[in-house]
């Protein structure tokens, strides 16, 4: 696919609203392109924008134009959200499904979006960037914005075209075209840095202070001590004396209660709605999440902040403050030093989920410049996996799995084991061997998994045919059966060669892996993996494998020393050098006759 032109401009009022009209065109030029290319998506905010198609059609090869009929049109609230109220959401989409589209056509869509009311009073601020793995022929982003207004921008990798006054407007133009796009086999985008990207940036706030101050101007009016709130905190807290203790009590209700919808901080959604509404509804957003604590916190007299971060892949804040780098709110308390996300219904208080990890954050009162939130503690996070299996001579096999774990893969699992119904969790064991290419069957059992906290442990029986080729000549690796926990395997990361050029996201913690595997009496071992011990600054694997008679008893541990999230191309360069031998050892089989 080749973009032909791609006209994009901004007319900025002193307000803070704007219009944005955006004009392209893409040609398909292979099959593959062909379905992507015959549907188009405008999506703006129902409460503050409207949306207009000034002209949609498809122009055949031999130069024939088609219009997109009226029937090609769909519009969609709430696409994505899953909830069957818009209160929840002012996201609509429309649909632009084009016609008789074949390879060798354009496809062309011209619209705009008014809006009708600013997401901050008398600010503006957007900001987009371009894959140079496109073809673009001729891309131009224009605003057109008051003389007067203070501005900053940005553009990286574009020309600027056209920068003057006119009367009372300013405006500025950038173009951009990229003939040839490159080839980049980068798969892993977890981590990313707009600044290093072809794009522009334009804001009207000097700094991300001043986008956290406006923020708290339209949100905080609505973290309010009523009377309903001050009786249901004191409710929530009722026998709790140490004010960590209330703090934990008010958190645990709000995500258990309060489910997680909509849309967060964007166009037209930036005030909370009001604090009784959100409890009468059992439902709301970030803000709404943030706000309703924070006037919980406020009434058993426990200080608290709300604060925005990025809750996707934004690693590092760009220079030009843009709000929508900044899309996810939670709380401070300074009291305890502690952030917290109530909208994970999953993660205890004390933790944050791994997204909101390793952030910069935006404190909406007493903001810090720098300011981030806190990554997982060293071994934090923790697995001991224990098995025993006996093995028949013809080949079946019964045992079990015992897994206890701590942190962030105990979270998970709590949150998995909640949403097994009874019926999936009697069939667990047969689902799994059926995966797996197996008959077989067995019993899981688990803990009680309501609890907000970050440990967790279960365990299972299983019985299954054919485990292992018997009788004869074979050989089998050693892994933990049916797959239903983590694996030294799966934790220890070998990055691919694409990604030796870009920061992805890490984490550390350690896991033990524990094997008692009795074989049959007629079978003989011919070898049996090799004892290992391998150790550097970032990572220590130690491996033993003991053969007493025909039981087998191993013991692997695997501790993995990565600080923070995000980790570096030349970290990994390091990672490798042990992490390749401990996959070596792990790849290693037991040899049977």
């Amino acid at each position: 696919m080749r973009v032909g032109r791609y006209y994009e401009s901004f007319l900025v009022n002193e307000d803070g609203t704007a219009v944005e009209s955006l004009e392209w065109s893409k040609t398909v030029l292979k099959e593959t392109a062909l379905e992507r290319s015959k549907r188009a998506i405008v999506s703006y905010s129902t409460s503050a924008q409207t949306a207009e198609v000034i002209a949609a059609y498809t122009l055949k090869a031999d130069g024939r134009r088609i219009d997109v009929p009226k029937d090609n049109y769909q519009v969609e609230v709430n696409r994505g959200q899953g909830k069957d109220s818009p209160v929840y959401s002012d996201w609509t989409t429309l649909t632009v499904v084009f016609p008789e589209v074949a390879v060798g056509d354009s496809v062309v869509l011209s619209y705009k979006v008014t809006q009708t009311e600013p997401m901050f009073p008398q600010h503006y601020s957007t900001a987009q960037f371009f894959s140079n793995q496109i073809a673009f022929d001729d891309l131009r982003v224009r605003f057109d914005y008051p003389a007067s207004m203070w501005v900053q921008y940005e553009a990286r990798g574009m020309k600027e075209a056209e920068n003057r006054v006119i009367g009372d407007r300013k405006i500025i133009e950038w173009r951009y075209a990229n003939e040839r796009p490159v080839q980049n086999d980068r798969r892993d985008y977890t981590v990313f840095d707009p600044d290093q990207e072809i794009g522009y940036a334009f804001s009207t706030f000097k700094t991300y202070a001043d986008i956290a101050t406006a923020y708290g101007a339209r949100a905080l009016p609505k973290a309010v001590v009523t009377e309903r709130i001050a009786a249901l905190a004191t409710e929530i807290v009722k026998g709790k004396a140490a004010k960590v203790d209330q703090a934990r009590a008010l958190y645990e209700w709000v995500a258990k209660n309060i489910t997680y919808a909509g849309n967060c901080i964007g166009v037209g959604a930036v005030v909370p709605r009001d604090v009784s509404f959100v409890i009468d509804n059992k439902m709301g957003d970030c803000k709404d999440h943030a706000t309703l604590l924070q006037a919980l916190l406020t009434a058993q007299s426990i200080k608290s902040t709300q604060a925005l971060v990025n809750a996707g892949s934004v690693y590092r804040l760009p220079k030009i403050p843009v709000v929508a780098n900044v899309n996810h709110v939670i709380t401070y308390l300074p009291e305890f030093d502690e952030y917290a996300d109530s909208t994970s219904d999953s993660t205890p208080f004390g933790m944050l989920p791994f997204s909101d990890q390793d952030k910069p954050v935006l404190l909406v009162e007493g903001f810090k410049e720098g300011a981030k939130t806190p990554v997982a503690p060293i071994n934090s996070n923790r697995e001991h996996v224990k098995s025993a299996i006996k093995i028949a001579p013809d080949g079946s096999a019964s045992g079990s799995i015992e897994v206890v774990e701590k942190g962030e893969g105990a979270v998970r699992s709590r949150a998995w084991a909640r949403k097994i119904s009874k019926d999936a969790e009697e069939d667990l064991v047969k689902n799994v061997f059926r995966g797996q290419g197996m008959i077989g069957y067995g019993k899981f059992e688990k803990d009680d998994p309501t609890g907000m906290v970050d440990s967790y442990h279960y365990k299972a029986s299983l019985n299954a045919e054919k485990f292992l080729k018997l009788p004869g000549p074979g050989a089998f690796y050693i892994s933990p059966p049916l797959g239903l926990s983590a694996s030294i395997a799966g934790a220890v990361r070998t990055p691919a060669e694409s990604e030796k050029e870009a920061d992805v996201t890490c984490s550390g913690g350690s896991i033990i892996e524990e094997y008692v595997i009795e074989l049959p009496k007629a079978l003989r071992v011919l070898s049996i993996p090799n004892n290992a011990k391998l150790k550097n600054e970032f990572l220590s694997y130690a491996a033993t494998y003991v053969l007493k008679g025909k039981v087998l008893t191993v013991k692997r541990t695997l501790d993995d020393h990565t600080k923070g999230n995000v980790c570096s191309p030349q970290y990994f360069a390091e990672y490798k050098k042990i992490a390749d031998k401990v996959m070596d050892n792990l790849k290693e089989q037991v040899l049977y006759k």
